[in-house]
């Protein structure tokens, strides 16, 4: 089913306009921070639905909408001459077959400056994604160096901590020997003294 059969010229150029704004609201509106990634997926949209227009418009030659006037060549109705009709009957049907390639030609013709009017506009907006593709890329390119950046960061972090962990843990086993000495040496001399009392 053809959904747009009862859409003419005007209102088909409309609808595209319609698709795309309502389209690139609402993407903003979803996508607030990432409004150069909506604005080029709009001009793409617009793109896209501009050569489908075109296209449809070629595959419906002969249609109404954008076809003026009335096909400019008529085959002769020969078989209606008296005596010589039926004889004259593969001639008619040659020249209705020459008079449809002609007709379908001039049909064609008549489709082909609408159709080429949408692939102008597809094409002016492919242009005008070229610098939103940069700008993409750019952007891109930034947050990656920016992620590289916190990645480099925090692995120094990473091993800042790691050093002072070292260093906590050093302080932490000199401390240990340090108390260990004193006691030893009490013990020593407490092992002295029971000695000594022993051998009086």
């Amino acid at each position: 089913m053809d959904l747009l059969t009862g859409i003419g010229l005007e209102q088909l150029r409309m609808w595209i306009w319609i698709l795309v704004i309502g389209f690139a609201v609402a993407a903003g509106l979803w996508r607030r921070h990432q409004l150069v990634a909506v604005a080029l997926a709009s001009v793409l949209l617009f793109a896209a639905a501009s050569a489908g227009a075109g296209i449809y418009i070629l595959k419906r030659p002969g249609d109404p909408r954008w076809t003026m006037g009335e096909p400019p060549v008529n085959a002769p109705d020969l078989s209606g001459i008296p005596v010589v009709g039926k004889q004259l009957a593969p001639v008619e049907s040659a020249l209705e077959s020459i008079a449809g390639g002609v007709n379908s030609f001039w049909e064609f013709n008549q489709a082909l400056p609408v159709a080429l009017d949408f692939f102008e506009r597809s094409g002016w907006a492919l242009l005008a994604a070229i610098p939103l593709i940069i700008a993409m890329m750019i952007k891109t390119f930034r947050a990656a160096s920016l992620r590289r950046q916190e990645l480099k960061n925090l692995s120094g972090a990473v091993a800042q901590l790691q050093s002072e962990l070292a260093a906590i843990k050093g302080n932490l086993s000199e401390q240990g020997t340090a108390a260990e000495a004193p006691e030893q040496g009490s013990q020593r001399e407490n092992a002295g003294t029971r000695r000594s009392r022993r051998g009086e």
